[in-house]
């Protein structure tokens, strides 16, 4: 299993400072800090004095029929393991208002969906097309921390390797039209390892609304498919401006998938950005 970068290394800098001062913290983006009690900003999760040091949750995914199927019904389950004691998971915290995020992403990053397993973790949905698939389970045990799951999907008789279906698609820095909605980004030019601020601004800038707990999120997977994160935005207030603060783990490129939801439509854009090395 593997974990965002950009968490890893906050939860560090978090770690450090709470050693330091008992402020409150969140669980799930712990570089948002506060001297009081209260919600974080970002995600809407309560913001805690202490939080446990990572420890992964082993975490097995099923497949309903077993060969798994392109372009007919599909049961995915995720089964969440207790580390220390082996036993299967029951308690959850709530994140964005569910109890777990599930993002279903086709190796050349031309297929997106996010969705939401039911309460028994089972998510019946259908891969649109032959291929390989990457799938990234985002969920916060009880008495945990937050995790990032993933597991590499083949369908059934597809029989390219995971490197030979990548799609290493060229850079796409324009303005994006969704359902209801445009977006254009403005960045400067990101580097490997360090904090990449990506403006977007939004048109019409009326109607913005919550889209499960937060202004907008946003899924980041490189081109090769081994980094992933999900972010939500470090400044937005229901108006046409967002900022994200993104950390590119290595020089690759990168697809950044942007959800948000204007007037009841989820709007989903996609960006393709190249990120040098320092």
């Amino acid at each position: 299993m593997a974990f965002s970068a950009r968490k890893l290394a906050t939860a560090f800098l978090a770690t450090a400072l709470l050693a330091q001062t008992p402020d409150f913290t969140c669980p799930m983006d712990p570089d948002v800090r506060s001297q009081t009690p209260g919600k974080c900003p970002r995600c809407g999760m309560k913001l805690e004095a202490r939080i446990a040091d990572f420890v992964a949750y082993p975490v097995r995914f099923g497949f309903a029929p077993p060969a798994i199927p392109a372009g007919r019904p599909l049961d995915i389950s995720i089964a969440v393991n207790d580390p220390k004691t082996g036993k299967r998971v029951t308690q959850f915290e709530t994140m964005h208002e569910r109890l777990m995020h599930l993002f279903v992403v086709s190796s050349d990053l031309e297929y997106f969906s996010h969705e939401h397993p039911d309460r028994n973790f089972v998510l019946h949905t259908q891969l649109p097309k032959p291929g390989n698939y990457k799938l990234v389970a985002d969920f916060y045990p009880t008495g945990g921390t937050a995790q990032l799951a993933e597991k590499i999907i083949s369908t059934a008789g597809y029989d390219r390797s995971l490197e030979e279906s990548l799609g290493h698609p060229a850079a796409d820095l324009g303005p994006k039209r969704g359902e209801n909605l445009e977006v254009e980004l403005t960045m400067e030019k990101p580097m490997a390892g360090r904090k990449s601020l990506l403006f977007f601004h939004v048109r019409p800038d009326a109607g913005i609304e919550q889209y499960l707990g937060a202004w907008a999120h946003m899924l980041i997977v490189s081109d090769d498919l081994v980094d992933t994160t999900h972010e939500h935005p470090s400044i937005a207030d229901g108006g046409p401006e967002m900022q994200f603060d993104v950390f590119f783990p290595r020089a690759r490129t990168y697809r950044v998938w942007l959800q948000i939801q204007r007037l009841g439509k989820v709007n989903t854009v996609a960006f393709t950005i190249p990120v040098a090395a320092l």
